[in-house]
């Protein structure tokens, strides 16, 4: 089983503007590229999980969200990145599906495809809904300052689901991310070393 850090799309890997329909307007941001390889050269997959339902209201196609996605393989590529696994939900809230972030489906199913281990893995994203899909699939947390971050946190000060970490944006959550399993793998190499004696 592998780890993974699951990143979310608008807001934390691109800029948001809303139902975006035109890939050539699709702005990846300057810190994608470098977080994503970081990942890549950690060992643990990068997976992209995103909420899409433009889709199923009509505002855009499937081909179209292929096409932002294809944009932004071409942009990790410039930094000798990529993603793992990429996933979205097509489907308005009141589908009531469950891929939909909050709901962990799509994780489950990339865990599932990919053999990862949800229970050591990580969730990246803009907004509280990211944070309640990482409780609910049994990850640990963070949320960025990009996108609405800000005004999450301060929406959210109260919510029973805190993120784990805090980062300015996606490369600062990425580092502090292997820090943590940098600190933790030590600590488990001590743990193994001492029962062994």
């Amino acid at each position: 089983m592998r780890r993974a850090i699951f990143l979310d799309r608008d807001g934390t890997v691109s800029l948001d503007t809303g139902y975006m329909t035109d890939p050539s307007a699709y702005q990846v941001f300057e810190f994608t590229g470098p977080a994503v390889r970081r990942i890549n050269e950690a060992g643990m997959l990068a997976v992209l999980i995103t909420n899409q339902s433009g889709i199923e209201r009509g505002y855009f196609t499937e081909a179209t969200v292929q096409a932002f996605h294809d944009a932004l393989a071409m942009e990790l590529a410039r930094w000798n990145a990529h993603l793992d696994g990429v996933y979205f939900c097509p489907h308005r809230p009141e589908t009531e599906c469950d891929c939909r972030k909050p709901r962990p489906g799509m994780a489950e199913r990339a865990a599932r495809d990919l053999g990862i281990d949800l229970a050591g893995s990580f969730i990246v994203g803009d907004r509280y809904l990211d944070v309640e899909t990482g409780y609910a699939a049994g990850m640990r947390t963070a949320l960025v300052r990009t996108g609405h971050g800000v005004e999450e946190l301060e929406a959210h000060r109260d919510s029973v689901y805190q993120p784990h970490l805090v980062a300015d944006n996606l490369l600062g959550a990425v580092e502090a991310i292997l820090a943590l399993c940098g600190e933790e793998s030590s600590s488990s190499e001590t743990r193994t070393i001492h029962d062994e004696t």
